[in-house]
């Protein structure tokens, strides 16, 4: 593993040798950023009209501070979501007997791209559109949708459940 890049910088780092952010971690820290720093403004701005007014502002904020931090969820690492799933697939339920990772490769990248797509949206409420649309996205797969939707929703919950770790509250309000 290589720590510096091919002009000598370390690795991951920015022009001025600061660290930079990638991949599910960095997503997972602006969301959380975004609701704290924005229920934080909020509440400081109520809290020059009284307790409710804080209580409001902190609410709004929170809001608008995720919808920022929700531009950096789309900052997921492809190569790192693959990874995890060659390292894992065959232990997941829904895996044909005979069947190879490159099988369902093109399912779990469409997960990890649809979560990217559909901010805020739960699978469920997309899974119609995601199988629709499956045909085009699927490239040289061979599964159908009905094989495909578990490998996609396997992998949008892997996000989502990472994403919401990180942030308070029922964030894709699947009860957990």
């Amino acid at each position: 593993m290589k720590d510096h890049d091919d002009v000598g910088k370390p690795t991951g780092t920015d022009d001025k040798s600061r660290p930079v952010a990638k991949g599910v971690g960095a997503a997972v820290g602006g969301v959380a950023g975004g609701v704290a720093g924005g229920a934080a403004a909020g509440a400081a701005a109520g809290g020059m009209t009284g307790p409710v007014g804080a209580v409001v502002g902190a609410a709004v904020g929170a809001v608008v501070g995720a919808m920022a931090g929700k531009g950096a969820a789309n900052a997921v690492d492809p190569a790192a979501e693959d990874l995890y799933w060659r390292d894992n697939y065959a232990s997941r339920p829904y895996i044909a007997s005979g069947t190879v990772y490159d099988d369902y490769a093109p399912a779990y990248r469409y997960g990890t791209e649809a979560y990217s797509r559909y901010p805020g949206r739960a699978f469920d409420e997309v899974e119609a559109d995601l199988g629709r649309d499956w045909q085009t996205a699927r490239g040289k797969s061979s599964l159908e949708w009905e094989h495909a939707r578990h490998a996609t929703r396997d992998a949008w919950q892997r996000l989502s459940d990472t994403v919401e770790r990180a942030t308070p509250g029922d964030s894709d309000r699947d009860g957990k």
